[in-house]
Order: structure tokens, then sequence, then C-alpha cells
């Protein structure tokens, strides 16, 4: 395979970004063919705008219990499941009111159950 010139700015101004993302517009209107110089610069291209917005856009962790919260929603689970993961009823509903704090089985358990981030779930609340 022929090596192929690619030629991209580096995302470090808001302006940079700018373009990038009126380039990328391009390329989702216009797809390269795959193996095409076109082809490698919009890959790098979305590599370069994924880190410039997690560094300069990130969203901040959910609070601990609003994932929890969430996740019971998202997954149609009744109260009793998470009585069951927490232990008992009367400390889910102190988890959930923030009058108790997650011990660290609990911390396990919900990550292993429902998949919540062991680094959201250990976040002080």
């Amino acid at each position: 395979m022929a090596r192929q010139n690619v030629s991209v700015e580096l995302l470090k101004t808001k302006a940079a970004y700018r373009r990038a993302l009126a380039r990328l517009a391009f390329f989702f209107d216009h797809p390269p063919a795959p193996g095409t110089a076109e082809d490698a610069e919009f890959e790098i291209l979305m590599l370069m705008v994924e880190r410039y917005e997690s560094e300069h856009y990130a969203l901040p962790r959910p609070d601990p219990v609003a994932a929890i919260r969430f996740e019971i929603e998202q997954r149609g689970l009744d109260p009793a499941a998470l009585h069951a993961l927490l232990g008992s009823r009367q400390r889910a509903h102190e988890v959930l009111q923030k009058k108790r704090r997650l011990t660290l089985r609990q911390i396990r358990d919900l990550h292993r159950q429902l998949g919540i981030s062991a680094e959201v779930l250990i976040q002080d609340y």
C-alpha cells in the first residue's frame, strides 16, 4: 500500500477547533472512500476533536445517588432490587436521601450489578 500524506492542523485554539468541525461536517456530507488520504484525515480529525472536547468541554461526573436513581429507572427495576443490593429497605432509603454513605461493599455490588462506574460511586455527596 502506498504511503499517503495527510495534512491536519493541531487543535490548540477555538478557531482551529471550529475549522476542524467544518471539515468534519464536509466529510459527513461527502464520506471519504476507505483507505484514502481523506479517510485518514477524517479519522485523525475525529480523534483530535474528541480530545479537544474532553479537555475543554468535559461534563462533570454525576452525583452517586443520581447515578443510582438513573440506572434503576433505565433498567425498570423496582425498589426491592435496590433494597437487595444495599442490604435493606432502610439502608436504601437512607442512601437515596443522602443520609448514609455507600460502603465499599455496596459500591462494588452496584458497580458489578448495575454497571455504574466505581469512580462515580466513590465521590463525596
